[in-house]
């Protein structure tokens, strides 16, 4: 037990996005606005101008509840007693059901200790209201209750947040492992090729002594290629799996994706340029980027009729573009697979967006430095 309580003290802050968003100051501006109408229009309150000065004292702590969720909750549950024992009551507006933004906030975003700290103040607000006679036994129990259900959502989202952060941490690595192996044919074709040309080079140096200098400069450039590809492996993980031993496919494949004739959206391949000096490092991720494209189109581009693929080889780049006609539904929150693809394009020194087509279908459109890798 003791173990358990002190994981949960030492639980760390999880990683945050913006710490004021643009809505935020909407909100507040539209809680405010209906405080000051309540405050006009309810005939049954017993300070007007009490109650609206608490809601205006409390709503700028919404700004906080981020960055700052323990002090938004301090001080807003040390507002709320101390107007209590100024006005005998608790407050009287119904827009101060906000204030459950902040136990939300504070197990969402939070650290372990800043949440033990902030459930004792707000439980100690409870547990003071109830002593003083502001508040009963049963509805003691019910703020109680509130508070412990904003608090498990806060910490119910906290927790799935990471899980999905987990989940796309898996998916980069195991992009990351698949490149490496792409990559290690590379490398090893290289290799391979210096190894046969200094043993050409041996074997004809003493008939022909030139032949060793034009060895040497082979040697060289596959050289400098191997360590280019060997740069870009070292930014991939490997795990002590047993590697695939299969062909890394090419640009060349990419046309084998094409599929007259075959059940479901008729997918057309168009290569333009010469894919013969490419990378073989560029050449396979496009295969992988292009594969990864069409068979997300096939399962989700809803009645869908064709997808069309396009390679465009440049002086500098090499772009792949696949785009549909299905019904899209709306823009979709990225899956695993493109974020796969938009890692392995990183990984690569290039970029991989996707989104919506303007009326009908979805379109990826990948772009890769002919380099095969950043500088």
């Amino acid at each position: 037990m003791f173990a358990y309580l002190r994981s949960v003290w030492d639980e760390p802050r999880p990683p945050r996005g913006a710490a004021r968003l643009w809505w935020d100051w909407a909100l507040v501006a539209v809680l405010l606005l209906v405080a000051v109408l309540e405050t006009v229009l309810r005939t049954d309150l017993g300070s007007r101008v009490g109650s609206l000065v608490v809601a205006a004292v409390l709503l700028p702590l919404l700004l906080l509840r981020r960055s700052r969720p323990l002090l938004a909750v301090a001080v807003a549950f040390g507002v709320a007693a101390v107007a209590s024992l100024v006005f005998g009551g608790e407050p009287e507006l119904n827009v101060t059901v906000f204030m459950v933004l902040f136990p939300f906030s504070l197990f969402r975003w939070g650290s372990g200790r800043e949440a033990v700290l902030g459930l004792a103040i707000m439980l100690g607000k409870v547990g003071l209201s109830a002593v003083l006679g502001f508040i009963s036994a049963g509805e003691a129990v019910g703020g109680i209750a509130v508070l412990g259900t904003a608090c498990a959502v806060g910490a119910a989202v906290r927790y799935r947040g990471r899980a999905r952060a987990r989940e796309l941490d898996q998916v980069k690595l195991l992009e990351r492992e698949r490149l490496a192996r792409d990559l290690h044919d590379t490398v090893a074709h290289h290799v391979s090729a210096m190894a046969i040309r200094a043993q050409a080079g041996l074997a004809t140096a003493a008939s022909r002594p030139e032949a060793a200098t034009e060895a040497l400069g082979l040697i060289e450039s596959e050289a400098s290629r191997a360590l280019a590809e060997m740069r870009t492996m070292v930014r991939a993980l490997r795990h002590d799996e047993s590697a695939d031993l299969a062909p890394s496919p090419t640009v060349a494949d990419v046309a084998l994706l094409a599929s007259p004739g075959r059940p479901g959206p008729e997918v057309e391949v168009r290569i333009d340029g010469s894919v013969d000096d490419l990378p073989k490092s560029v050449g396979t991720a496009i295969y992988r980027l292009a594969q990864e494209s069409v068979t997300n189109a096939r399962r989700h581009a809803r009645h869908a009729t064709r997808i069309e693929v396009s390679v465009v080889v440049g002086d500098s780049s090499v772009q792949v573009r696949v785009s549909d006609d299905g019904d899209t539904g709306g823009t979709a929150v990225p899956g695993h697979g493109l974020i796969g693809m938009m890692e392995r394009a990183d990984l690569l020194g290039g970029s991989c967006d996707a989104g919506p087509n303007a009326g009908r279908g979805w379109t990826v459109t990948a772009v890769l430095p002919l380099t095969g890798a950043r500088r």
